[in-house]
């Protein structure tokens, strides 16, 4: 099941961190894409850019539960991202579901199952029934990010 997500930018100066960055969709080898590219920054206890999506417009849960996982296609400068998933469940930003992938120079579809993901300052199992929003993170150092997504979706 292929997403039409409507990608926003969400960086690290929300917690007064001062990463830049910026999402812009593109064409790409002939597919409309989203980028996102960016500085990393670990200042002011900072230290993240990304680009995510709520599932639904309302922000509401979406029942994935039939589903075994995330499809993405994604090239990027050959650096580790993170996939991020929020569910209903979570009351806190800083809490998620998480898992990291390689964003190489070349196209590659990555399938990642849902058991794959780990909670995150959360005692709360992943409950896919219960997802609402999807997130791609350049996180934890300092580097630039550039990372494109042309389809996200479940397998």
């Amino acid at each position: 099941m292929n997403l039409s997500p409507v990608w926003e930018y969400v960086a690290d100066t929300v917690m007064g961190g001062v990463s830049t960055g910026q999402i812009e969709p593109i064409a790409m080898d002939g597919m409309i894409a989203t980028r996102l590219t960016g500085d990393v920054s670990l200042d002011n206890d900072g230290g993240f850019v990304q680009m995510a999506f709520d599932l639904r417009p309302d922000g509401a849960a979406l029942d994935a539960s039939a589903f075994t996982g995330i499809e993405i296609t994604v090239r990027g400068n050959d650096e580790p991202y993170d996939l991020r998933l929020r569910t209903d469940q979570l009351e806190r930003p800083w809490q998620s579901f998480r898992t990291d992938f390689q964003a190489t120079p070349e196209w590659q579809t990555l399938r990642i199952p849902f058991a794959s993901v780990t909670p995150h300052r959360t005692d709360v199992l992943f409950d896919p029934a219960r997802l609402r929003r999807i997130g791609v993170l350049a996180i934890g150092r300092e580097f630039h990010a550039d990372i494109t997504v042309a389809q996200i979706g479940f397998y």
